[in-house]
């Protein structure tokens, strides 16, 4: 038979009146339970009071890291929790010092080229929450997005101000660049994100084409000028060569879940 434990005595009004005003929800929550625990185990009463704060803590970290990753627009909730490292053609030295983020701290760029299906987007939205765990704040856009951003935003001139806001973010990610053609706003706001952000802000870029190619996709003065920014302090990994990782998946009956 099992025995169950009966469930810790609710705190004071009082005392849960104090918490509610100063705005501690997790002292709240965990309070029945520590001053319960505290009792039967004679606790000293700093090390209830430092269980309590640590619980806070550790509860407002948490609120911040979710608010951070719903702001970040990241898509897909791809993590490394589901990247094969042995599957990239990456070399596992670099996959590892990317994952230190040291680059970010440098406000380095990092671009990811090659073929469609080959995992860029994974890596860089993997990278992306990793950031946002490790504290740091992450804007994820497409060259549509930006285009849509600048549109909006041009109507009452106030476009240098919405860039300005855009690269207070630590790393900002822009996803799939040379799959379709760059209408003129998506290539003027490319420039003007990479040229704010430079030395200033990471960027992570995923691209079918190396950026020396973003000529074939834009007017060549303004790619020039982002190019040169974007690459100056710049990571540039390859995955040329690499299967289709969708392809496999699919072709190894991996891509959906069997049918019942």
């Amino acid at each position: 038979m099992t025995v169950k434990t009966p469930p810790a005595p609710p705190i004071p009004d009082e005392l849960d009146r104090l918490l509610r005003r100063l705005r501690m929800p997790y002292v709240r929550r965990a309070a029945p339970e520590v001053i319960a625990t505290a009792a039967s185990q004679r606790w000293e009463p700093a090390e209830v009071l430092r269980v309590l704060l640590a619980e806070e803590a550790a509860g407002r970290d948490q609120a911040t890291i979710a608010m951070r990753r719903r702001a970040s627009g990241l898509p897909a909730g791809k993590t490394f929790d589901a990247w094969d490292p042995a599957a990239s053609p990456i070399p596992a030295a670099t996959q590892q010092a990317l994952r230190t983020l040291e680059w970010i701290h440098r406000a380095e760029a990092l671009c990811v080229c090659g073929p469609s299906a080959t995992g860029k987007s994974h890596l860089v939205e993997a990278l992306g929450h990793l950031a946002i765990d490790q504290g740091k704040t992450v804007a994820w856009h497409t060259l549509e997005s930006l285009a849509t951003l600048l549109r909006r935003h041009r109507a009452d001139d106030s476009v240098n101000r919405a860039i300005a806001r855009l690269i207070r973010s630590d790393l900002i990610v822009i996803d799939d660049i040379g799959m379709l053609p760059v209408a003129p706003d998506a290539a003027e706001a490319l420039f003007r994100v990479v040229d704010a952000a430079y030395e200033k802000r990471s960027i992570a870029l995923t691209s079918n084409i190396h950026p020396a190619g973003f000529d074939e996709l834009m007017p060549k003065t303004l790619a020039t000028a982002t190019v040169d920014r974007l690459l100056h302090h710049a990571h540039v990994l390859l995955t040329d060569g690499t299967d289709s990782y969708r392809l496999a998946q699919a072709t190894a009956g991996k891509g959906v879940r069997p049918l019942t």
